[in-house]
């Protein structure tokens, strides 16, 4: 879906103006369908919101030939139990497009609406076109909140268009268009968040600075505690002993008494 190059992405090292979007998914009964992959896992489905550097470049054609050419957003997509409607604004038009070569008009909607809602979270690394030239061109922003359609969403995305034209008598369906992983090469991929099997939420870390503080008062009044009452039974003894000795001298003087 072409987008207005007034749609402006900042935040990065340059500003991006908006080229399009479109969709990867896999097939029905397959859990794959999406071009990353977070722990291994794969999602049915994976938005992209393809961006061109406007602050370089004239166009998206001058910018896809150079290193910081492209910025692309990576949706995941997973299935829920309530249809998304945002992205009904685009799925409910499949069916006038579902041969190769038809187009179709769109009314305008709040492109935004497709992103999930937490966009604070995030991966981020320099990679590539998933598709040919597969060039090295891209940054890459993959939100770690999954936009969330419907089961019957998701099956009109995988059933609905064909990889063939209308003339064409046996259509081909338009499945599987995604490009499995790729190894890293060295790449590091960065994030905006903790990750890891240490990593800890900012209310989980408050709780452990809380429950360390704590604790550690709590170890200090116990050793307060212990060290008084050692010190009040050492006090106390000292008396006795002190008590006892007297006591004895006074005894012995009374036995010398004429």
């Amino acid at each position: 879906m072409s987008l207005p190059p007034s749609m402006i992405l900042r935040g990065l090292p340059q500003t991006y103006a908006a080229v399009q979007l479109h969709f990867h998914w896999g097939s029905r009964g397959q859990a794959g369908g999406s071009e990353h992959q977070v722990n291994g896992e794969a999602f049915p489905a994976e938005l992209h919101i393809v961006h061109y550097n406007s602050e370089s470049y004239a166009n998206v054609s001058e910018a896809k030939q150079q290193t910081d050419g492209l910025a692309v957003l990576g949706i995941l997509i997973e299935v829920g139990d309530v249809a998304n409607p945002a992205y009904d604004n685009i799925l409910n038009r499949l069916k006038n497009i579902q041969y190769a070569g038809q187009k179709v008009s769109i009314p305008p909607f709040d492109v935004h609406e497709l992103l999930p809602g937490q966009l604070g979270h995030y991966f981020r690394y320099n990679g590539s076109l998933t598709t040919p030239p597969c060039s090295q061109n891209v940054l890459w922003t993959v939100f770690r909140q999954r936009a969330r359609i419907s089961a019957s969403q998701l099956k009109r995305l995988q059933g609905g268009l064909y990889a063939t034209k209308a003339e064409n008598s046996l259509p081909v369906p338009l499945v599987d268009n995604y490009r499995a992983p790729q190894l890293l090469n060295q790449r590091l991929v960065f994030s905006s968040f903790p990750v890891g099997p240490s990593a800890y939420s900012a209310g989980e870390i408050v709780a452990i600075v809380f429950g360390t503080l704590f604790g550690c008062l709590g170890i200090f009044l116990t050793i307060h505690f212990v060290v008084k009452r050692i010190r009040v039974k050492r006090i106390q003894e000292q008396k006795d002993v002190v008590f006892k000795s007297s006591s004895s001298r006074a005894v012995s003087g009374d036995s010398h008494h004429p």
